[in-house]
């Protein structure tokens, strides 16, 4: 839920926009999905190749096929980040790919955050210096068991600047490659020393605005990495026509639509870019993507104290849903506190209620367990300093604690 902060008499301000200012911020919604910032994939990357992709390289250098398929064994499932450790590997041919430019695409980790419950927070610095945050979250079963779940980022910074998120309030930079994203799966495992089962697309970043890297992410955490496609979730505020977009792929995954508001003037104080994306039309493609694969819609709807957590704003969310017929689920993320917020999050009983309005009127419904809030972890928190701006020291050594604070 990528998001910044805003004070409520902005929110009014934003109510009110009249009709030029609404058509002016559907004009740059759709220049910045038609025209994002460059992500073309760099050639020389080998993290995001298939393993017949290797094998053509491999062949290509004048080795066998099967050195291809070694190539994909050390990246994915031993994780070596660097050519001259493919110890497996010929030298000669080692040497080869280093002369040719090729590199595995491996960054290095920054800095981490650990939070009592176990939640971790990676700061992973990129080529350029900018630094990106990816969440691991273990969740322990009654027999013992672990799933660890990926929280990974799409983009540096956000350009949306939802007003409960504080990724916007830190700038926006730049589109992922596919194979920056594929490394936060891999920097969690080797963190955790643990297989990722779930990866959500939740953290930095609106991801239908970088859609091409996420799918070429999504195609290798799938194939390559091994990840089930309905153990990925792919969230989005709205970007119109990226839905019928994604459903055209007819991938498996969930499609989860940060809602948060049952009326379009609501969502538009809440969520900026919605004046651009009414939410009838939203919806309508959430009907289409339904039909189209047959995955049902999981909807975001963060809670806000006096906001939008009144049983009326329940009452309406039902009805809504109803409308726009079934395969829907909503689930509930109680507000996590971020600097420069008027928000305030709801008490328990209040979500309670929400929720038992929803459940009374036969929607499904969960509410979101808070994972690393004293990280700064948790949704809606995912923040750093340098998301805008990149480091100014070119070393991995801290020369002064970063400010971080999930866009989920």
């Amino acid at each position: 839920m990528r998001i910044a902060a805003s004070s409520m008499a902005t929110m009014l301000q934003q109510t009110c926009s009249v009709p030029l200012a609404r058509a002016a911020s559907a004009r740059s919604l759709a220049a910045a999905a038609a025209s994002p910032p460059s992500t073309a994939r760099d050639p020389r990357v080998l993290l995001g190749m298939s393993e017949q992709q290797l094998q053509q390289l491999a062949v290509d250098l004048g080795q066998q096929s099967y050195r291809g398929k070694q190539l994909h064994q050390l990246i994915y499932k031993r994780k070596v980040r660097e050519i001259e450790d493919f110890s497996h590997l010929p030298l000669v041919f080692r040497n080869e790919l280093q002369e040719a430019g090729w590199r595995v695409g491996r960054s290095p980790v920054y800095h981490t955050v650990t939070a009592a419950d176990g939640t971790v927070k990676l700061l992973i610095k990129l080529e350029d210096n900018r630094l990106i945050e990816t969440v691991g979250i273990p969740v322990e079963d009654e027999k013992g068991s672990v799933r660890l779940t990926a929280c990974v980022s799409s983009q540096v910074g956000c350009p949306l600047k939802c007003s409960f998120c504080a990724t916007g309030k830190g700038g926006f930079s730049r589109n992922l490659q596919a194979h920056e994203i594929i490394e936060q799966v891999l920097a969690i495992e080797e963190t955790f020393k643990h297989r990722v089962k779930n990866v959500v697309f939740m953290g930095m970043g609106e991801p239908m605005l970088n859609l091409k890297s996420v799918l070429e992410a999504h195609r290798c955490l799938n194939k390559d990495v091994q990840i089930g496609q309905r153990m990925i979730t792919i969230s989005t505020v709205g970007v119109p026509n990226t839905i019928k977009k994604l459903a055209s792929h007819k991938i498996q995954s969930t499609l989860a639509v940060s809602l948060h508001a049952p009326n379009q003037k609501l969502r538009e104080s809440i969520v900026p870019s919605a004046k651009s994306y009414p939410l009838n039309a939203i919806m309508k493609d959430c009907q289409d993507y339904f039909q189209e694969t047959s995955r049902r819609v999981s909807f975001e709807y963060a809670l806000l104290a006096g906001v939008n957590d009144a049983e009326e704003h329940a009452i309406e969310l039902a009805e809504l849903l109803h409308e726009w017929g079934r395969g829907n689920h909503v689930n509930l993320i109680p507000f996590n506190p971020i600097d420069g917020s008027d928000y305030k999050r709801p008490s328990k009983k209040a979500v309670l209620a929400f929720a038992s309005v929803l459940e009374s009127r036969k929607i499904a419904v969960s509410v979101r367990q808070t994972r690393g809030l004293d990280a700064s972890a948790a949704c809606g928190q995912l923040r750093n300093k340098f998301q805008k701006s990149p480091l100014l020291a070119e070393t991995d050594e801290m020369q002064s604690q970063p400010e971080i604070a999930m866009a989920c």
